[in-house]
Parts: C-alpha cells; structure tokens; sequence
C-alpha cells in the first residue's frame, strides 16, 4: 500500500489547483479508509471526508455518493464549503446535524460509489483501490463485526451496480491493488 500512497501523494503535490480534490474509491473492505489516512498523513493541509458519514443507510451507496457530489465536491471546486446531513447508523436515520468542509488545500473524499465519471470531471487525483473479495469481506467483518454481517450482500450489490454503471476501476488515474 505504501508504494501507491506515495505514488498518490506524489500526483497531489504536482497539482496546483486549490482545493484539489481526490477521489478514493474502492469496495467494502479493499483498504480505502486507510489508504486516505495513510495518504492524508503524507501531504500538507488535507481533510479526509468519509462517505460512510453520508450514506443514508444500508441501501444508499448511489443517493450517498451522488450526495457528495452534489454538496461537497461541486461547492469545494466553485471555492465554497460543502455540507452535508450527517446519518446516524445507531439510530439508523438522519442525526438532524450538518457535516461541513471548507475549502482546505486538499480534500480527500473517499468511500464506495464516490468516483463516478460525473466526480471524477470535479477531481484532480482519482484512485481505484482493488483486493480480493474474500480478503475485502474478512477485513470488513473484522472492522464492523456483527453489524455489518447481514448487509454485506445487499451492499456488494449495490457496489456491482457502481462497477458495472460507471466503471471506477478505468476512469481512476491510479489502480492499487491489495491482498
């Protein structure tokens, strides 16, 4: 993973634009929450913002990621902040709080669904992270144990729907791939 973080972060630096934006998409359990900390701990002034907080549910992968680019990725390009309603996954329903993100100097959107070919014209730096399906489950189950369990089928469809509609994998700069 190290290699691809610094070959991202190697591409962010060269960018001027400000914010610049980076896409990090990727399935359940392929390493994208860690591969946009490891690449936020490698560049100046970044902001991680995490789809997961976006998602309005078990069934909202596309309402989330279209969420995102509608109220934070097009506000961020236009030099506006984004916002967004926060979901409670307890209460399994909008918190009643709003999320926001300032133009910082670089914003790092990362979560299931987010890299579209619609984001991806609002981005500056756009990653596809890829694993093994087995490797993705066992580490997902891991991270969210019981919760995610009876979900993880309805959201590998959803997720097959992303594939097969935009493609991430081919419209993304940079492909890392994990065991």
């Amino acid at each position: 993973m190290a290699a691809g973080v610094d070959q991202v972060a190697a591409a962010v630096r060269r960018v001027t634009r400000v914010p610049t934006i980076v896409l990090v998409d990727g399935r359940s359990g392929a390493g994208k929450s860690t591969f946009a900390d490891l690449l936020a701990s490698r560049v100046d002034e970044a902001t991680v913002v995490r789809l997961d907080d976006v998602y309005p549910g078990w069934d909202g992968l596309r309402a989330g990621a279209d969420t995102v680019r509608a109220r934070v990725l097009a506000p961020l390009r236009r030099g506006d902040p984004g916002r967004w309603p926060e979901w409670d996954w307890d209460a399994d329903r909008l918190s009643g709080r709003e999320r926001r993100v300032d133009p910082a100097r670089i914003v790092i959107a990362e979560g299931a669904g987010v890299l579209t070919p619609a984001s991806a014209r609002l981005a500056d730096v756009t990653v596809w992270v890829d694993a093994p399906r087995e490797a993705r489950r066992a580490r997902a189950l891991e991270r969210d144990g019981e919760t995610y369990r009876p979900h993880w089928d309805r959201w590998e469809r959803q997720e097959d729907v992303h594939v097969r509609d935009h493609r991430p994998a081919e419209i993304a700069g940079v492909v890392v791939t994990l065991p």
